[in-house]
């Protein structure tokens, strides 16, 4: 490596009504016959959490295994939404659908909110495809626990079991699956359909879509931590409000309700701990009004220790494997600011050459909420490509001989 990145270019590649079926009556007193993937509650979905024109939608719970300790079951939220019309003649298949940063308080969860319009016209899309979304809240997002954000097995386990649990569950879907995420959501798709081979290996998984990946190795992190004592470099524009110091924010208040040896004083100045203390109470939207309120950026927000006092969150980013068993579309912006764009083509590189069949897509111009509506075109014949086995047109280059 001939020069190791900063400490916060590494940061900044992060960048019920009546119930359809009885719910348990005590979530927290399972019984030994419970399974990781066990859908327990169903109920319809609030029609303003849901997406115009959709057929059936439901809020949903299920058993999914603690992605922290890697042990134990724990609840989790999520929404299950059917295309409008009957379903096809052996059901619908599945685009499980892995969120981007919303927060990690609780009132945060998707299936507690309405959906933004991107969002909306995002996963309409999807359902015009044919495809019901299945969409995890994630572990410690709607239900009990704290949220490990970023955390890839998590996130993994959290996706996989969603899935598990609709087809086990509820009626007129098939086994075909693709899964599907958006900047903290594409790094959860990417590990899902990494952990899937040994996690839940009967998943027909048909390839993954991932927007605004972040990606984190060992080698980034030894050399986040090698550049920790330097001073931070400041890098958004005057008056600009730098998503990277709220991920940041929220990397150290999840890490500090998971961890009680957690000193956010390590992390973070004096001047940031107003909005330390939100991160773990309000929504990101709100915490980037109090990011920008506070005149935080990374220069006052950031202590030189930062990258020691947050490693078990950059460790716990790192994916199981870069050799996906099915076909992985990586769509990038060239203004993306949330999560760095070489970082993204440096996940692709690197996926190449373990063995996946990438197809990397850049859109010029575009940021990293643009480029989610931005590949859609692209993403549906990708799309079409996978469902029906056909061969996927590759960026990887060619190996030498």
């Amino acid at each position: 490596m001939k020069c190791l990145p900063p400490l916060l270019s590494a940061v900044a590649l992060l960048c019920l009504a009546a119930c359809e079926s009885a719910p348990l009556p005590d979530q927290t007193g399972l019984d030994a016959t419970s399974t990781p993937g066990t859908l327990t509650q169903t109920a319809p979905l609030d029609p303003a959490y849901g997406i115009p024109g959709a057929g059936k939608s439901l809020s949903v719970t299920y058993l999914s295994t603690n992605g922290v300790t890697g042990t134990g079951l724990v609840p989790v939220t999520g929404e299950v939404i059917y295309p409008a019309g009957p379903a096809p003649a052996g059901g619908w298949p599945i685009m499980a659908w892995a969120h981007g940063t919303v927060g990690i308080a609780n009132a945060c969860a998707p299936s507690r909110n309405p959906p933004s319009a991107r969002n909306v016209a995002y996963l309409s899309a999807w359902l015009k495809r044919g495809f019901v979304i299945v969409a995890t809240d994630y572990q410690g997002l709607g239900s009990d626990g704290v949220h490990p954000y970023l955390n890839a097995r998590a996130e993994a386990y959290s996706v996989l079991d969603s899935v598990r649990a609709a087809q086990k569950g509820l009626a007129d879907l098939n086994k075909k699956v693709l899964i599907v995420g958006q900047s903290q959501g594409a790094g959860a798709a990417f590990a899902a359909a990494a952990y899937a081979p040994t996690y839940a290996p009967a998943l027909d998984i048909r390839g993954t879509v991932a927007t605004g990946i972040p990606y984190m190795t060992p080698q980034i992190a030894q050399a986040l931590l090698a550049d920790a004592g330097k001073p931070a470099k400041k890098t958004s524009a005057k008056g600009e409000t730098d998503p990277v110091v709220a991920y940041a924010l929220l990397m150290g208040a999840s890490e500090a309700g998971i961890n009680p040896s957690f000193n956010p004083a390590d992390a973070f100045t004096p001047k940031a701990m107003n909005a330390f203390h939100a991160a773990s109470q309000i929504c990101l939207t709100g915490l980037l009004d109090v990011v920008k309120a506070d005149g935080l950026t990374r220069a006052n927000t950031f202590q030189p220790g930062i990258g020691h006092a947050l490693a078990p969150v950059l460790e716990a980013m790192a994916y199981p494997t870069l050799k996906l068993s099915a076909p992985l579309f990586v769509g990038t912006g060239t203004t993306d600011k949330d999560v760095a764009p070489e970082g993204q083509l440096l996940l692709v590189k690197d996926a190449c050459q373990a063995g996946t069949i990438v197809q990397s897509h850049v859109y010029k111009g575009q940021d990293h909420s643009q480029t989610v509506l931005a590949s859609l075109k692209d993403s549906a014949a990708f799309t079409a490509a996978v469902m029906a086995n056909e061969p996927i047109t590759s960026t990887c280059a060619p190996n030498p001989q």
